[in-house]
């Protein structure tokens, strides 16, 4: 059985902390396919296409990279797309925590979906997206904490 992950997120945008995650889940998977979740209730910086284009820019020519959007549930995603893994990074304790408790929700809903945790390299914990656009409407240097495919206006 092919072992299929779903990294599912806003990535509003993608930020160098997601990007190592990823990069180092590749070894441990066959697939991994990059959610962006789409939410009518959330305000974007970024429009769908662009948060699609930054991270399959940031992962070009990678071919176990597959990006896709989806709403909804994201184990009932994962389930439709075949995934049997939810792939999550962890910056700090409060992330666990939080995460921790969606894993458990996921599980009773989907018993056979295993999450996966990998904890954000340390020079890479301090990053969120919210940063970067808090960074950027302030006229800050953005690209400090962005993988190289991601520049906008």
């Amino acid at each position: 059985m092919a072992r299929i992950a779903l990294f599912p997120g806003s990535f509003d945008p993608i930020t160098r902390g997601h990007e190592n995650i990823i990069s180092r889940a590749l070894p441990l998977f066959d697939k991994i396919i990059v959610a962006v979740g789409q939410n009518a209730n959330k305000k974007y910086m970024f429009s769908l296409e662009e948060r699609m284009k930054f991270i399959e820019d940031t992962f070009e020519g990678e071919s176990k990279i597959e990006v896709q959007s989806y709403d909804g549930l994201t184990v009932k995603f994962a389930e439709d797309l075949g995934a049997n893994f939810l792939l999550r990074g962890l910056r700090n304790p409060a992330d666990f925590e939080f995460e921790k408790a969606i894993a458990q929700a996921n599980r009773e809903m989907s018993p056979d979906m295993e999450t996966v945790f990998l904890l954000t390299s340390a020079r890479y914990a301090y990053i969120s997206s919210s940063i970067v656009r808090d960074v950027y409407r302030n006229g800050g240097d953005y690209t400090l904490f962005v993988p190289k495919a991601v520049r906008f206006k």
